[in-house]
């Protein structure tokens, strides 16, 4: 009896059909008959990639740095290993195999700002049509509204995964992605392996809301820096951003706050200061150090008090060339310095009104707040607006160089079920991209060096 082998991978978005791509190109390569399927719960695949990048999906960075990924020591593994597995070539032999892998797939982008990359018609559904065009030509299977609930692992060496079905049924297969996002809302029919927590992250926060409600959907730009109180070692800066901040009545978003809620815990305060952009970047510690170069993860070179007392010096001196002019007024002192809205806030909190003359006292306490308007963390904002979810099955579980469970072989990880995130900019998705690739490869090759026979099993 001929049995068809089957790759069956949990989960249609970024990382399972960059899988199913890597795979079947693979097989196909080495003349294998063998069946690609994409298990998807949606009715579609692909639809977390069309929500990308507001709708334009910036699919990758050129500026990738392995230090700002959680787990980036693991990432930077798979990574060097997908450089060595993946097998495309790319309009330019220069380019990383994620890049090579979308020439192939004949995708064209263009770069922003911070390396981020568009493709060039700035529409997500280009990223999409180009992997589903490439899937379908080489043959894999999209099974859509098919929910995975729990799989059971093989009860004996050589035997096939068996997936039961949200309806009841049941697939088998000879090798097993999991590949279904952040979510992973697949369970293992295994004493020693639980559906792993996970919690969103890269989305808005929560924060304490009598001033904030008033200024919702205020864009600013500014600097945050994410502080943590100690009662023991005093409060440290936790991370540092600089970008766009986006005020709503629950608390704060943009992309400034996405990249800090990574790292955010309830009873966290976020220090916001709106004279950064002018004065070129916060404070750093050592004055030759240009403090614009400085990476999220060492926040520590910042000093804030010292951002403080050149806040001040600024004020000062505003204040003083304003007096001359006959502007002597709280509201003379913002016009122009920062939007009303955000001027009214800032004076009620300091206790002041814009119609009273500039006093000293007064003057340092706004100084203060321009340079750090605190806000409390309560949590996530909307967890419906987060990109990505924490947590995830351990990267320590898994094989780096193949993306294979250390407990099951033929077992496979890719993207986001793992416990692996980064920041907004292309992180996410490049992740997905290769994580995704390596798995597909490794398990077409287990196919190849490990073929199955109906009578003596795997061999």
């Amino acid at each position: 009896m001929f049995v068809m082998e089957k790759i069956i991978i949990i989960g249609g978005g970024a990382a399972g059909l960059a899988c199913a791509i890597a795979a079947a190109t693979r097989l196909r390569a080495q003349g294998q008959v063998a069946s690609v399927e994409v298990f998807e719960r949606d009715d579609r695949v692909g639809r977390t990639i069309l929500a990308t990048g507001n709708g334009r999906c910036n699919f990758s960075n050129s500026q990738i740095d392995m230090g700002l990924y959680h787990n980036g020591a693991f990432v930077e593994g798979v990574l060097r290993q997908v450089e060595e597995s993946c097998p495309f070539n790319g309009v330019d032999p220069n380019d990383d195999a994620v890049h090579r892998f979308f020439g192939d797939l004949g995708l064209v982008w263009r770069e922003e700002q911070g390396g981020r990359q568009y493709p060039l018609a700035n529409k997500a559904s280009s990223v999409l049509d180009v992997l589903r065009a490439a899937a379908a030509r080489l043959g894999v299977v999209e099974r859509c509204n098919s929910a995975v609930s729990l799989i059971d692992p093989p009860r004996k060496d050589g035997s096939p995964y068996t997936l039961r079905m949200a309806d009841g049924s049941f697939e088998r297969a000879s090798a097993l992605v999991v590949a279904c996002g952040g979510g992973v809302a697949v369970d293992f029919d295994a004493a020693d392996w639980s559906r792993p927590r996970t919690r969103p992250v890269l989305g808005p926060l929560a924060t304490e809301t009598g001033l904030v409600k008033e200024l919702n959907n205020i864009r600013v730009r500014a600097a945050v820096s994410l502080v943590r109180p100690s009662a023991k070692e005093g409060p440290k800066i936790v991370a540092v951003e600089r970008g766009e901040v986006m005020f709503r009545k629950y608390g704060v978003s943009g992309i400034a706050v996405f990249n800090l809620s990574r790292y955010a815990e309830p009873g966290d305060v976020l220090s916001i200061d709106f004279l950064s952009e002018g004065f070129g970047g916060l404070t750093p510690r050592d004055p030759a150090q240009d403090a614009s170069a400085v990476a999220v993860e060492d926040p520590s070179m910042f000093d804030l008090n010292a951002n403080a007392a050149k806040a001040r010096g600024f004020c000062f001196g505003r204040a003083r060339g304003l007096r001359e002019a006959g502007a002597d007024t709280y509201g003379d002192f913002l016009n122009g310095l920062v939007l009303p809205q955000v001027g009214h806030v800032l004076l009620r909190a300091c206790g002041l009104s814009g119609d009273a003359p500039v006093t000293k006292a007064g003057l340092r306490s706004l100084a203060d707040a321009l340079s750090g308007f605190t806000l409390a963390v309560s949590g996530i904002g909307d967890e419906s607006n987060c990109q990505v979810r924490r947590g995830g099955f351990d990267v320590l579980s898994v094989d780096p160089r193949t993306m294979e469970s250390s407990r099951f072989p033929q077992l496979y990880f890719a993207g986001e079920a793992l416990d692996v995130d980064g920041p907004c900019g292309g992180y996410n998705l490049h992740w997905a991209w290769a994580s995704g690739m390596l798995a597909g490869v490794s398990a077409a090759d287990s196919l190849l060096e490990h073929p199955f026979n109906p009578d003596l099993g795997r061999h």
